[in-house]
């Protein structure tokens, strides 16, 4: 298995990252195009303003990167990682592709990524995680993480979401808190 790092778009396989965003893709129909009577065209719509919205946001700032956990030339899991502040990060969006969840590459993609960021000194990383996603937060207490609020914060918009919790890992000369 290997990281990539992704700081740039033309680094991106727009079809390898759709497919491990499918779940949530064919989800954000009802949410973006409620009324959509032609599925497929729909779901087309989704992936492609995702991808404009990766390479015209996420990537244009330097700090930014999409993290992607390869097997055998196929990517099974991503996260995006922002940079906030020195030594503070905040994470978003960490999936897994539908027929590789239930094999520990989440966990995987999570634990190679704070590895990463160890290599740089003591940080704190923030992720929002909904209070329903049984997986998502055993994946997250797996590597580490505790609750830090019992609310989601996005550290992006500063918005506060009730359904989520705000995790966090803190890592500090050498021994993760």
């Amino acid at each position: 298995m290997k990281l990539l790092e992704i700081r740039d778009f033309a680094q991106v396989d727009g079809r390898k990252l759709m497919d491990i965003y499918a779940e949530s893709n064919e989800e954000n129909i009802d949410y973006f195009y409620p009324d959509a009577t032609d599925r497929a065209a729909a779901l087309a719509r989704i992936e492609e303003d995702f991808l404009a919205y990766i390479r015209d946001d996420i990537l244009q700032k330097e700090q930014n990167r999409y993290m992607v956990l390869e097997r055998d030339g196929e990517w099974v899991s991503a996260l995006r990682l922002y940079k906030l502040d020195a030594g503070e990060y905040y994470i978003e969006a960490l999936e897994t592709r539908p027929d590789c969840r239930r094999q520990g590459f989440g966990s995987r993609l999570l634990g190679l990524v704070l590895e990463r960021l160890k290599e740089a000194g003591p940080f704190r990383v923030r992720d929002d995680v909904n209070k329903k996603n049984t997986a998502s937060l055993g994946t997250h207490e797996r590597c580490g993480f505790t609750v830090a609020d019992s609310v989601g914060h996005d550290l992006l918009d500063g918005s506060v979401d009730e359904r989520s919790y705000s995790m966090e890992y803190r890592y500090n000369k050498g021994e993760a808190t």
